[in-house]
C-alpha cells in the first residue's frame, strides 16, 4: 500500500472535521441474506426479499447512528463485483473454494443496488476490483484531503486500513475499531496486518500463506524480525526445524499471499468523494421502492419518519410520528400515584399490552419481580415489585427466596446482602400492585395485549392467590396475544418469539435478556438487575408487543384467518392455562421402582452387546459403537461424517438390524431404555411441584405449524404408547384418591378427514357403517375377503392408510413393512386405483401450495410452506408431503382444540367436577370423582364429536373412545 500523506483536518460548516462512511454492501448484503428470516419475506411475484429487507433496516440504522454520532458529510456504499480480479490472474486458486451465493439470494444484489439508490446513496463497484480495494482508494484520498473515514464493515481484512483519520466499525458488534483493537486482534499494528495474514493465510479466501504458521506465530515472527521480507531473508536463522524449512521452501508462496491481501489503495476509481455527499433521500422515491418490494412494515416506518420530519404530509399516508419504533418514552414507576395514572391510561386508551418480569421460566415456579404497561408505541412505563440487592442472592438461589416467598417481592422493603446492607430499593409491594392490576385484567371494556399471554396470566393468577389470598381467583377476560396473532397469519414463515416479530415487523432490535442479566457464572438474577436496566428492558417488551398487535391484528380479515384467531386460538389461552395449573399426580415410588428395573435392564443389555463385539465398550459413545460395528466386526456400509466418526444413529442401525445383525438391535433396545430412563423414570421425580406434588406440563401454542400443541418440560407426548416400557411410565401417571382418570381419543380422526377432504366413497361409507377400516383397505387393494383376513394383510393396510396421509413412498413403506421396494410400489398403485380421490387430493393440494406458497385446513388454518418451489429435488419433495399431510393433521389439530374449548363450559352446565389435565395428540384426559365418571364421558364424547360443526358439516362421524382407570395406562 502506498504512503498516505494526511492533509489537516478539512472543517464542515459545524466547525468539525468532515467525516466519511464508505460502507462494504457486500458485507451488508450476506448479513442481512442470513440474519432475516428466508421466507417470510417473499414478493407476490415469488422473488425472496429477506436480504433486501435486512439491508434497508441495516441502512436505516446505520445513518440514524452516523447522525446522532455527530458529523457525516460524506456516504457511499461499496460493492463487489464478480469473483475474477486481478487476484485470480496472480494466483487463479484465490477465492476458489467459496460456494456460489444461494439461489435465493442472487435475484436480490441487483435489488439491493437499487435499494441504496432509493436511499439517495452512491452504489459503487469497479470490474476486476474488490470492495475492499475501492474502500482503501478512497480512504487514502480522504486522508489527502483531511476526511476523517469511517469504514463500516465486520471484515477483518480492512483492519489495515486503520491509522490516524481512519476507523474501522463493526455494525454488528456495535464496535469501533482502532489501532490498539487491531494489535490485540493481530498483535501488530496495522501496517504489519499483511504481513501477518501473509504469512497465516486465509482458508476462507484460499490464501495459502506458509504451512504451520498461524496468526499468534506470524504476529511474533513480524514482531522480532521487523517485516515480510526481512523475515524471508533470514529465515535460515529460525531455530525451529520445520519452521525454518517451511519458510524457506514456501518463501514465495509467502509473497503472493502478500498480494493477494494487499489492498490496493490507488485504483482508478469511479466517481470523486464529492459525488459522495450525504443527500436526503426523497421521500416520494423512497417510499415507492419499499412499496414494490411489498416491505409493508418497514414501509409505513419509514413514512411515519418522514411525517415527523415535516418532509410527508400525514393524511396521504395514515403514517404518525407516534408510531416511529425510535420514539420511545419509558417511565420506572415507584409510587402508587404513578401506577394509578398508568392504570387510569389504560382505562382511556381501551387497550394497554403487559408483561411480567420474573425469577423463571416455568410459570408454575415463577416468582414475580415486575410487570411493565404500554398503552402506545413508544410510551410504556415498568413496576418493580421484587427487586432485590445485587449480590442478595446465593448461586442458585430465586428472588423469591431472597424476597421472603416464592412469588418474590416480599414487603418491598430493604433487601439484606450477605456482607452488610443494601440502599432501600424504592418499590411498590405486590399486594398494592396485583389489586388494581386485577381490576383491570377482569374489566372487559379494555383489551389485554400480551406476546404468550398465557405465561403472564399464569405467573399473574398464582402472584394474586398468594398476595391477595382472600380473594377469588383470577378472571381474565379481553385477552389478545401477538404471538398467536402471528402464529396464524405466518405459521411456516418466520418464529414467533417477540424479538424476532420485533426485527421482521419494525426493524428494531430488542434488548437481549443476556444484555440486562450477563452470562454464564456472572449471571445475575432478573430481580437483581438494576433498576433503570430493568425499565428498558421491560418495558421495550410491552412497548413492542403493543406496536406489534397494531401491526398484526388487522391483517387477519383481509388475509381471511380471523375466525382461526378468533374462534380457536384465542379462547383456547384460558383453556390451556387451567389445564396446566391442574397438572397430573405421579407416583414417585413407581417411578424410582421403573429407573432400577430400567438400569439393571440396561446391564443386560450392556453385557449382551459387550458379548456381540466381542470386547467391552461404551454403548453410549458412538464413536467406539461405530469402530466396534464397521472396523472390528467389519460390517459393510459404514459412513464417515466430518468428524471422521461413524454415522451410527437410529437409522443406520435399524437398518443394521434389518439385515440379522445382532448388536445393532442390542443397541438400539439398550437406547430406548436409556432415554425412557432419563426422561422420564428419573426426570420426573423432579418435575413434581413443591407445592401441588403434581407434574406440570407446559403447551406450546405456536410451534407446530399445522396447529397442533406440543408438550414441554416435561414433554408428555412422546411416552411411547405401544411399548411395554412405555405402557409401565403411562402406569405412573395416577389419579387422586376418590378419583379416576377418563381418557377420551378420536378414533381414527385422521383417516376420516382424508376420506371427507378426497370424496372417497368406499372409505365414507365404511366410516358411516361403522367398519374396521384397516380390513377395508387390506380388502380393496390385496382381493382378498374380510372375513377371516390373515392379521398380516391387515397390518399392511393399516401401514398404507397412515403412510399415505405422510406421502409415504415406495422406499418408506419397504422400510416400513420390510419387503421389497417393488411390491411395495404394486401396493400404492394399487390403493391409488380402488381410491382414485386421494391421487386426486395430492395432486390439487400440491397444485395449490405452488401457486400460493400455503395449504389451509377446513377451518381456514393457513400453513405456509417454505420449499414448495425450491429448485433442490429433496427440500421440494419435504414440502410437497407437508403439503399433503398438513391440512389433514391441521384439521385434526383444529377439532380438538374446538373440543377443547367447548369442555369447561359443558361441564359446568352440566355441574360436573371433573378437571381436564392433558392432551395428548387426539386423546383428552381427565381426572373425575368416582360418581361423576359415566356421566362425564357422555357429556364429553357428545363435545368431542360434534366439534368440527357448524363450521365444516363432515361427510364422516367423528368417534371418540373413551377409557377409565385408576392410571392412565389403564384409561388409554
Amino acid at each position: 500500500m502506498a504512503d498516505t500523506e494526511i492533509s489537516a483536518p478539512k472543517m464542515n460548516a459545524d466547525g468539525v472535521a468532515e467525516r466519511l462512511y464508505l460502507i462494504d454492501g457486500s458485507g451488508f448484503i450476506f448479513r442481512a441474506f442470513h440474519s432475516s428470516p428466508l421466507h417470510a419475506f417473499v414478493r407476490s411475484d415469488g422473488v425472496h426479499t429477506n436480504a433486501v429487507a435486512g439491508y434497508c433496516a441495516m441502512l436505516l440504522k446505520l445513518i440514524d447512528q452516523a447522525l446522532a454520532d455527530g458529523a457525516v458529510d460524506y456516504m457511499a456504499v461499496i460493492f463487489d463485483t464478480s469473483r475474477k480480479t486481478f487476484r485470480t490472474e496472480i494466483y487463479p486458486e484465490y477465492k476458489a473454494n467459496r460456494d456460489a451465493p444461494p439461489e435465493e439470494l442472487v435475484p436480490q444484489f441487483a435489488l439491493i443496488r437499487d435499494a441504496t439508490r432509493a436511499f439517495n446513496l452512491p452504489s459503487i463497484e469497479l470490474d476486476g476490483f474488490e470492495a475492499d480495494d475501492l474502500i482503501a482508494t478512497y480512504a487514502r484520498q480522504a486522508a489527502a484531503r483531511g476526511i476523517e473515514t469511517v469504514v463500516v464493515s465486520s471484515d477483518k481484512d480492512l483492519m489495515q486500513l486503520v491509522r490516524d483519520g481512519v476507523f474501522l466499525y463493526d455494525p454488528m458488534k456495535d464496535i469501533a475499531i482502532d489501532a490498539a483493537a487491531v494489535l490485540e486482534k493481530f498483535g501488530v499494528a496495522p501496517e504489519k496486518v499483511v504481513d501477518v495474514q501473509a504469512l497465516a493465510g486465509d482458508s476462507t479466501d484460499n490464501v495459502p500463506g506458509v504451512p504451520g504458521i498461524g496468526v499468534k506465530t506470524a504476529a511474533q515472527l513480524i514482531g522480532e524480525y521487523g517485516d515480510l521480507d526481512t523475515l524471508l531473508e533470514r529465515a535460515a536463522e529460525i531455530k525451529q526445524n520445520k519452521r525454518r524449512e517451511n519458510l524457506i521452501e514456501f518463501a514465495e508462496q509467502a509473497r503472493i499471499s502478500r498480494e493477494l491481501v494487499r489492498l490496493k489503495d490507488d485504483v482508478d476509481a469511479p466517481e470523486s468523494i464529492d459525488a459522495f455527499r450525504l443527500k436526503e433521500p426523497d421521500p416520494a422515491t423512497l417510499i415507492e421502492f419499499l412499496k414494490a418490494m411489498e416491505f409493508r412494515t418497514l414501509t409505513a416506518r419509514v413514512e411515519s419518519r418522514f411525517v415527523a420530519e415535516g418532509r410527508l404530509d400525514a393524511a396521504a399516508t395514515g403514517a404518525g410520528a407516534a408510531e416511529s419504533p425510535d420514539a420511545a418514552e419509558y417511565e420506572l414507576v415507584q409510587d402508587e400515584a404513578a401506577f394509578r395514572a398508568w392504570i387510569d391510561a389504560a382505562r382511556a386508551a381501551g387497550a394497554v399490552a403487559l408483561d411480567t418480569e420474573t425469577t423463571s421460566l416455568n410459570a408454575m415456579r415463577a416468582g414475580l419481580v415486575g410487570v411493565s404497561l404500554s398503552v402506545a408505541p413508544g410510551r410504556a412505563c415498568y413496576i418493580p415489585v421484587g427487586h432485590v440487592a445485587p449480590g442478595s442472592l446465593a448461586d442458585g438461589a430465586d428472588a423469591g427466596a431472597a424476597a421472603g416467598d416464592l412469588f418474590g417481592g416480599g414487603d418491598g422493603a430493604e433487601k439484606p446482602k450477605a456482607n452488610g446492607h443494601a440502599p432501600p430499593i424504592k418499590q411498590l409491594t405486590p399486594a398494592a400492585v396485583l389489586g388494581p392490576l386485577r381490576a383491570l385484567i377482569e374489566d372487559p371494556a379494555v383489551l389485554k395485549i400480551g406476546h404468550n399471554i398465557k405465561y403472564d396470566l399464569m405467573v399473574l393468577a398464582r402472584a394474586v392467590e398468594h398476595h391477595l389470598p382472600d380473594s377469588s381467583p383470577l378472571a381474565p377476560v379481553a385477552i389478545d396475544d401477538t404471538m398467536l396473532l402471528s402464529y396464524v397469519l405466518d405459521a411456516g414463515r418466520t418464529r414467533h418469539n417477540l424479538d424476532d416479530l420485533a426485527y421482521l415487523h419494525t426493524g428494531h432490535t430488542m434488548v437481549k435478556f443476556t444484555d440486562v442479566v450477563g452470562t454464564g457464572r456472572k449471571a445475575i438474577g432478573f430481580a437483581e438487575v438494576d433498576l433503570d436496566a430493568a425499565t428498558g428492558y421491560a418495558a421495550e417488551d410491552a412497548d413492542y408487543t403493543l406496536r406489534l398487535h397494531r401491526a398484526l391484528k388487522p391483517r387477519l380479515s383481509p388475509e381471511r384467518v380471523a375466525s382461526v384467531y378468533e374462534t380457536i386460538e384465542r379462547p383456547l389461552i384460558p383453556v390451556i392455562v387451567a389445564m396446566e395449573r391442574e397438572g397430573i399426580k405421579v407416583d414417585r415410588g413407581q417411578l424410582a421402582a421403573l429407573s432400577t428395573d430400567f438400569a439393571h435392564r440396561m446391564a443386560d443389555f450392556e453385557e449382551a452387546a459387550h458379548k456381540a463385539a466381542g470386547e467391552p465398550f461404551n454403548l453410549g459413545s458412538p464413536k467406539q459403537l461405530g469402530e466396534i460395528l464397521f472396523d472390528r466386526l467389519g460390517i459393510q456400509g459404514g459412513k464417515k461424517g466430518k468428524t471422521g466418526a461413524y454415522a451410527t444413529g437410529a437409522d443406520i442401525l435399524e437398518g443394521l438390524a434389518a439385515e440379522g445383525h445382532e448388536l445393532p438391535r442390542i443397541v438400539l433396545d439398550w437406547r430406548q431404555l436409556s432415554k425412557l430412563k432419563s426422561t422420564y423414570a428419573d426426570a420426573l421425580v423432579n418435575e413434581i411441584h413443591p407445592e401441588t406434588g403434581r407434574v406440570h406440563t407446559s403447551y406450546g401454542m405456536a410451534i407446530a405449524q399445522t396447529g397442533r400443541l406440543s408438550s414441554n418440560e416435561p414433554n408428555l407426548q412422546n411416552i411411547p404408547v405401544r411399548t411395554e416400557e412405555g405402557r409401565k411410565i403411562r402406569q405412573a401417571f395416577v389419579a387422586e384418591p376418590g378419583n379416576r382418570l377418563v381418557s377420551l381419543d378420536y378414533s381414527q380422526i385422521e383417516l376420516r378427514i382424508v376420506a371427507h377432504v378426497a370424496g372417497i366413497a368406499p372409505l365414507i361409507e365404511a366410516f358411516q357403517d361403522g367398519q374396521d377400516i384397516h380390513a377395508l383397505t387390506a380388502s380393496q387393494v390385496f382381493g382378498v375377503p374380510i372375513e377371516g383376513m390373515d392379521p398380516m394383510l391387515r397390518r399392511r393396510a393399516k401401514a398404507i392408510n397412515f403412510g399415505i396421509i405422510y406421502g409415504i413412498s415406495a422406499f418408506g413403506l419397504a422400510n416400513n413393512l420390510g419387503i421389497g421396494r417393488s411390491e411395495a410400489a404394486a401396493y400404492i398403485d394399487a390403493y391409488f386405483e380402488k381410491y382414485p380421490g386421494i391421487r386426486a387430493y395430492m395432486d390439487e393440494t400440491i397444485a395449490f401450495a405452488r401457486e400460493h406458497g400455503f395449504v389451509a385446513t377446513l377451518f381456514g388454518r393457513k400453513i405456509h410452506l417454505a420449499g414448495i418451489a425450491d429448485k433442490n429435488p429433496q427440500a421440494r419433495g419435504f414440502a410437497e408431503r407437508q403439503a399433503i399431510n398438513a391440512p389433514i393433521q391441521g384439521a385434526a389439530a383444529d377439532i380438538i382444540k374446538r373440543a377443547m374449548i367447548r369442555v369447561p363450559p359443558a361441564l359446568t352446565k352440566h355441574s360436573l367436577p371433573a378437571r381436564m389435565l392433558l392432551q395428548v395428540h387426539d386423546e383428552l384426559l381427565f381426572e373425575v370423582p368416582e360418581a361423576s365418571v359415566e356421566e362425564t364421558i357422555s357429556v364429553v364424547r357428545d363435545v368431542m364429536e360434534g366439534a368440527a360443526a357448524p363450521v365444516v358439516n363432515l361427510a364422516v362421524p367423528l368417534v371418540a373412545d373413551a377409557g377409565i382407570g385408576d392410571n392412565w395406562d389403564e384409561a388409554h
